[in-house]
Order: C-alpha cells, then sequence, then structure tokens
C-alpha cells in the first residue's frame, strides 16, 4: 500500500468503529445488507474467488446456486464486520445471548481439567463474538494471535479492538508467539486460534474438501508438546439475531509416530472437522482470498513465499 492508501485505510476502519457502533441495531443490519449486496453486484476479485471457493464445498452447484451462496456469503460477511464494530458496544447481558454454542460441555470440561485447551476455528461467522462469549459468559480469558495488518495503525486498532473484549493478543510472527502459547496452556489456559489458511511457509498439507491445501502448524503442535486438548469450533448464523456454533470433540494426540507425523494426523482431522461445518453451513465461511494449492502462483525461486498468497 502506499502511504496515502495505508492512511485511508485506517481512517475507513475509525469511521467504522466510531460510527456503526452508534447505529440502532436494525439499521446496522440493513445497511450490512445493503452494502454487501452491492458488493457482491459488483462482481470484484473477492466475489469471485469466494464463489470459486463455494464451487469445492458444493461441487454440484447450480451457477445459480453458486451466485445465491456467494450472496448470501457476502451478507454473512458483512454482518461479522457491522457486529464486530458493535460489539465494544453491547452489554453483557447482550453478549452472553448473542451465541449458543453446541457440545459446549467440550470446552468447559477441559477447562475443568487444567490440561490446558487449543480452540481451533475456520473463517466462519463471528469468532470475536465467539471469543468474547467465553470471557464473558464462562468468565476465562484467553490467548489468540493477530496477523500483522498493514498499515501499523490498523495492526493497531484490532489489537486494542480485541484486548478491550479480554483478549490477550500476540502478533503473528513466525513461531514466536509459540513459546508463550505453550507456557499459557502449561498453566491451565486457553488459546484461541484461527486455523484454516496457513499464513507461513510452514503450513501441514492436508485433504479439503478433496484437494490439497495446507493448514497452520500451530494448533496441532501445541497439543503435542504441551498435553492440551485440541477442540475444533465451528460457527454459522440463521435468520435469528443470534450466532451458532459447535464445540467439537477433542482431536487425541496419536499414540504413535513422530511429532511431526502426530502433527499431521492431527491438523488433517483438523481439516476434516472444519469441512463437515462449513459444508453444513456454505454460506458462513468467509473465504474470499485463494486457499488451495492448485490455486496459487507458481513458486518465482526454490523455497520462497508463493507469491499469490494473500492476507487476510
Amino acid at each position: 500500500m502506499t502511504n496515502a492508501t495505508d492512511k485511508l485505510t485506517d481512517a475507513l476502519y475509525g469511521l467504522g468503529w466510531s460510527a456503526v457502533k452508534k447505529l440502532p441495531e436494525g439499521v446496522a443490519v440493513r445497511l450490512g445488507h445493503r452494502i454487501a449486496d452491492t458488493a457482491w453486484k459488483r462482481r470484484g476479485k473477492g466475489v469471485l474467488r469466494l464463489e470459486a471457493n463455494l464451487a469445492r464445498v458444493v461441487p454440484d452447484a447450480s451457477p445459480q446456486r453458486l451466485a445465491a451462496l456467494s450472496r448470501a456469503g457476502m451478507r454473512s460477511y458483512m454482518r461479522y464486520w457491522m457486529e464486530s464494530f458493535r460489539l465494544p458496544s453491547w452489554s453483557k447481558d447482550r453478549i452472553r445471548s448473542g451465541f449458543d454454542p453446541e457440545d459446549v460441555h467440550h470446552l468447559v470440561d477441559g477447562l475443568a481439567s487444567d490440561r490446558g485447551v487449543i480452540l481451533a476455528l475456520p473463517h466462519m461467522g463471528n469468532y470475536d463474538l465467539a471469543g468474547v462469549w467465553v470471557t464473558t459468559k464462562l468468565n476465562t480469558p484467553f490467548t489468540t494471535v493477530a496477523e500483522r495488518l498493514k498499515p501499523e495503525s490498523l495492526y493497531d486498532r484490532f489489537v486494542a479492538y480485541r484486548e478491550g473484549l479480554g483478549m490477550e493478543v500476540l502478533p503473528h510472527t513466525g513461531g514466536a508467539a509459540f513459546g508463550t502459547l505453550a507456557r499459557r496452556l502449561r498453566a491451565g489456559g486457553l488459546v484461541c486460534l484461527v486455523a484454516d489458511r496457513d499464513l507461513s511457509s510452514s503450513g501441514i498439507p492436508v485433504k479439503f474438501f478433496g484437494e490439497a491445501t495446507k493448514m497452520p502448524a500451530g494448533p496441532a503442535m501445541l497439543a503435542v508438546q504441551t498435553g492440551a486438548m485440541l477442540l475444533p469450533v465451528t460457527l454459522w448464523y440463521d435468520e435469528g439475531p443470534v450466532m451458532r456454533g459447535r464445540v467439537h470433540p477433542e482431536i487425541e494426540v496419536p499414540e504413535t509416530g513422530t511429532r511431526t507425523e502426530k502433527a499431521a494426523q492431527m491438523t488433517q482431522a483438523l481439516a476434516d472437522a472444519f469441512a463437515s461445518g462449513i459444508a453444513d453451513h456454505p454460506e458462513d465461511w468467509h473465504m474470499l482470498q485463494r486457499l488451495w494449492l492448485a490455486d496459487l502462483e507458481p513458486r518465482e525461486t526454490p523455497g520462497a513465499p508463493a507469491s499469490g498468497t494473500e492476507t487476510a
């Protein structure tokens, strides 16, 4: 980005946080639909990529079905933003009632065991709302990792926003955060990681909806190294104001194999859990970037990052 673009991007996000949270909820919902529908009609890169990704999730969908799914997906994505802008102004009662997860006993029992718990999520629904529900409803703080955004001031906004919701936020800088996350888990703490798209060169190969991609090694490697529970979580919206979700059963560390082999098996199991939730609610998977290896541009030099890799 140029400096001028950086400043404009930061200013627009700042306007969203300052203005949208003051709107009545019904007005914010209608505004979100209007923005989403406008973006969908323009058929920009993000919308086209979303449809291409959804074609893998729903391979037998007609063009009309894919178009309807991508429109619903853009509305779901904009709902995430509108809710996120407004979350700091929500009351504790609104937060507690705003998320209704299934099988939350997996998380509650894990926290009670003092083993430490890793929640791993795809880009579904509103993981910020799920996080603040955990800090408010369950009264449990947790640690997460945030990608370093540009401009730096925008990254600072996201960190301040999430810390204001009760989260400890570490920067995504290769393996620098791994040691801190491991210490939190060994102390019986909670770590939450969005883990369906690899942002490093150390991702683990998996099959996802029948095609090859890579997913972050962190969740499985942390579980292998610390003995913490690894719990997949999927999120979705229905027609009402309450977000839904499911805490999936623990992905256990295999009894045999090297650490790398164990992490690979666990990451594939994580990908399978994500796929089950996404297949049930494809419109709530906000993947507007390239994900599968077949969609990434060829590497320019051996060992160099894929030039087509995009950031969230």
